[in-house]
């Protein structure tokens, strides 16, 4: 075997390594058989080469999809007589088998985080691989099940946040650059609030994050809300909630819809907590 063909071939022995535990997970019975296999999975997932993710990706599009002849049968069938029965033969077999793969690979500990890692290294690919949005949607629609928001919990982000919490805002914030610690304690004296929503799965690790002036009119511009030279406004009755900054903290879960949703549960809270907010405004 050539030096050139040698790493190919090992990543091709990985990947079918890596396919036969998956195989497994998806015949095992039983919790306790298939939380093994998931974990066995995940960690030889996270020994791929990014060449063999991308094998990975294409096996699950190629050899973990629906079989056409089945899903026409059983569509002919439900055409034919459109009962519940045929319905639900219907869905069982159009529904590509990956996707139990992946609810399987979320039994283990720390499933649900590697998932979404998964899935933000296959939204890289996919503008030079169209061929995995398939795959893609898959990912997509699972991760919409698993966020939903009613799964979620808003936490409020102060200056007593755990400080690993603390730079991850500073880190994430996509809107308007945070310069420093400064600029962040002032972002979060009496007269601001940032509010996160967090996963139970990745219960430190925020998803999306919105931040939030307080003020007793209509702000004309951007620039004084994000002035960390700026002094705290004395207390008063809030009369506006003007949202500055909005900022997703998860690649893999772009796409799964939760910004609008942190934005009503925030309008909530400082509704309940300022009585006197009539207005809440977008910057």
């Amino acid at each position: 075997m050539s030096t050139a063909a040698a790493p190919k071939a090992r990543f091709e022995r990985e990947v079918e390594e890596f396919l036969r535990t998956c195989r497994r997970l998806l015949s095992a019975r039983g919790e306790g058989n298939s939380a093994a296999h998931a974990a066995t999975a995940l960690r030889q997932y996270q020994q791929l080469s990014e060449p063999a993710q991308l094998r990975f990706f294409e096996h699950l599009d190629l050899d973990f999809g629906p079989v056409p002849a089945e899903v026409l049968a059983a569509a002919q069938r439900y055409a034919a007589d459109p009962t519940v029965q045929t319905l639900l033969t219907l869905t069982a077999v159009a529904e590509p088998p990956r996707q139990e793969l992946l609810r399987r690979l979320n039994r283990a500990p720390g499933g649900t985080a590697m998932i979404v890692q998964m899935r933000r290294q296959l939204l890289r690919m996919l503008p030079q691989h169209p061929q995995l949005v398939a795959v893609e949607a898959d990912f997509c629609h699972l991760l919409s099940s698993w966020f939903n928001p009613g799964f979620l919990e808003m936490q409020q982000v102060d200056w007593n946040s755990p400080a690993q919490l603390l730079e991850q805002i500073i880190e994430h914030e996509a809107v308007h650059a945070i310069d420093g610690w400064d600029d962040l304690r002032r972002r979060l004296q009496p007269d601001r609030r940032c509010f996160a929503f967090f996963h139970p799965q990745l219960p430190a690790e925020p998803l999306i994050f919105v931040e939030i002036a307080l003020l007793t009119e209509m702000p004309a511009a951007i620039a004084p809300l994000i002035d960390k030279s700026a002094q705290p406004a004395a207390p008063k009755r809030f009369k506006v909630a003007a949202f500055y900054s909005i900022s997703n903290c998860q690649p893999g879960l772009r796409g799964v819809s939760l910004g609008n949703f942190l934005i009503k549960r925030v309008a909530e809270r400082l509704h309940a907590e300022f009585p006197s907010i009539r207005m809440f405004c977008t910057l």
